[in-house]
């Protein structure tokens, strides 16, 4: 006899599937055209608007991404972020972070691996950090926040991944 909670455990989650978002803002967009036309195409336009502001910076991303997947390998990598890697590292740690994007648990195995090739963990503690800095979302947060909030949070976050990265080597360096 099955009980409530073996019945909730053998249901496989389903995903939710994405080629009916855009369907469903389209329908969404002409049912508030309906309720208030003018507000709708205003917010149609301002929704085009950062689209063309954001078109850009992806294709930058996009580009960068993969002229990095083309010339780098784990190997590659691990030599120039070891143990006598020098400024040109932490630089490595700091843009590749920034440059990385998706979720951090996809990166994981990625940087264990780089760790198992001794590279540095203080270069590996800057790259985490430095991923909050999102470029496809930069001309979206120019747009909400201006250009010096935005500038002066992405410098605060870059010294905030260095400094993180040094307390790291610190620290590691006293337990060795």
């Amino acid at each position: 006899m099955k009980t409530q909670t073996d019945n909730t455990q053998s249901k496989p989650k389903q995903k939710i599937n994405g080629r009916y978002l855009l369907p469903a803002v389209l329908l969404g967009y002409a049912l508030l055209y309906v309720y208030s036309s003018d507000k709708t195409i205003e917010a149609l336009l301002s929704s085009l608007s950062t689209m063309l502001h954001l078109l850009p910076v992806f294709l930058v991303v996009i580009v960068l991404l993969g002229i990095f997947t083309a010339l780098m390998s784990a190997k590659k990598i691990a030599r120039l972020l070891g143990k006598q890697s020098g400024i040109k590292g932490w630089v490595i740690a700091v843009f590749g972070g920034i440059l990385s994007h998706g979720s951090s648990y996809i990166w994981y195995q990625m940087l264990a691996n780089l760790r198992e090739q001794n590279v540095r963990d203080s270069l590996l503690v800057t790259f985490l950090y430095a991923r909050a800095i999102k470029l496809p979302w930069l001309p979206l947060m120019v747009s909400y926040f201006g250009y010096t909030f935005t500038v002066l949070l992405m410098f605060y976050i870059i010294i905030g991944a260095l400094v993180q990265g040094l307390i790291v080597e610190k620290i590691v360096k006293h337990k060795h």
